[in-house]
C-alpha cells in the first residue's frame, strides 16, 4: 500500500505522481507524528503515495499547498481543491471515518471519548521522552506511562484497542517503539523497570508483531544516525529513502 517516493527538499520540482486518485502523504520519515499517519493509514489498508519532504530545506511547492509547512500533510486529491489536512490526530480521525473498514476508534461513544483524552493526555508524555531524550530526567517520562500501564491492566486486553490494535494503540507507538532509542542514547543511565511496567512490556512486544508497526518500523540505530546527522547541522534525511 505503500509508494515511497524520493525525498523533495528546496529546489526540487513538483513530484511526478500518477493522477490515479490514490492519497498524497506528505510524510517525514523520522517524524513520530508523521509516524501515526502511516500506521494508520496502513492498518486500515488505505492506498496512498509518500512524498519525503526535507523540513531544513522544504520545496517552494509544499509551501504553495501548504504555506506552514508542515508535515504529515494528507492531500485528498479525489475532493474539489484538492484540500490538504495537517495534524496527525485530525488526519487520522478524518482517515477513520471516511474509510469504515477495520475502524480503530471505538464505535461505542463514552469509549469513543475515553480513548481521545488518553491520547490527549499522552501529549505531556511526548514531551517527557524528548526532554529524556536530550539528556534530561527520565522519571516525568516513566511517570506519564504509569497511567498508561494501569489502563491495559484495567481493559484486561492484549492491545488498548481489545483483543486487535485500535487508535490508543497506534497514536502512542512511535514513542514507545523510541523506547529501544532511549536505551541507546542513555546507555547505563537507561532505566525502564519491567515490574513497573509489566502489562505494557507484553504489549510492547505484541504491538513489534503488529503488520502496519512492522510495515514502518525503524531501528534504533538508524534513528540515533539521523539524529547525530541533525546534532551536526546537516541532518541527512535520506538514510531510509529508496528509489520508487
Amino acid at each position: 500500500w505503500l509508494n515511497i517516493r524520493l525525498l523533495f527538499e528546496t529546489g526540487s520540482p513538483t513530484p511526478d505522481v500518477p493522477e490515479d486518485g490514490i492519497l498524497r502523504l506528505y510524510s517525514m520519515r523520522f517524524c513520530p507524528f508523521a509516524q501515526r499517519v502511516h500506521l494508520v493509514l496502513d492498518a486500515k489498508q488505505i492506498p496512498y503515495h509518500s512524498i519525503y519532504i526535507n523540513l531544513t530545506d522544504k520545496p517552494e511547492w509544499l509551501l504553495d499547498k501548504n504555506p506552514q509547512g508542515k508535515v504529515p500533510a494528507l492531500e485528498l486529491v479525489r475532493e474539489p481543491g484538492p484540500p490538504l489536512l495537517t495534524e496527525s490526530l485530525l488526519i487520522c480521525e478524518y482517515l477513520d471515518e471516511q474509510y469504515p473498514l477495520r475502524p480503530l476508534y471505538p464505535r461505542d461513544p463514552l469509549k469513543k471519548v475515553q480513548d481521545k483524552l488518553l491520547i490527549e493526555r499522552f501529549g505531556p508524555v511526548l514531551g517527557a521522552f524528548f526532554k529524556a531524550s536530550d539528556g534530561g530526567d527520565m522519571e516525568p517520562f516513566w511517570a506519564g506511562l504509569d497511567t498508561y500501564e494501569k489502563e491495559l491492566s484495567r481493559r484486561g486486553t492484549d492491545f488498548f484497542g481489545g483483543e486487535q490494535t485500535g487508535i490508543l494503540d497506534y497514536m502512542i507507538w512511535p514513542w514507545c517503539e523510541r523506547l529501544e532509542l532511549l536505551k541507546l542514547q542513555r546507555g547505563e543511565e537507561y532505566n525502564y523497570d519491567e515490574a513497573r511496567f509489566p502489562q505494557l512490556t507484553l504489549w510492547l512486544e505484541r504491538m513489534k508483531r503488529d503488520q502496519a508497526v512492522m510495515a514502518f518500523y525503524m531501528e534504533a540505530e538508524v534513528q540515533a544516525e539521523f539524529l547525530r546527522t541533525r546534532a551536526a547541522g546537516h541532518p541527512n534525511y535520506n538514510l531510509l529513502v529508496k528509489e520508487p
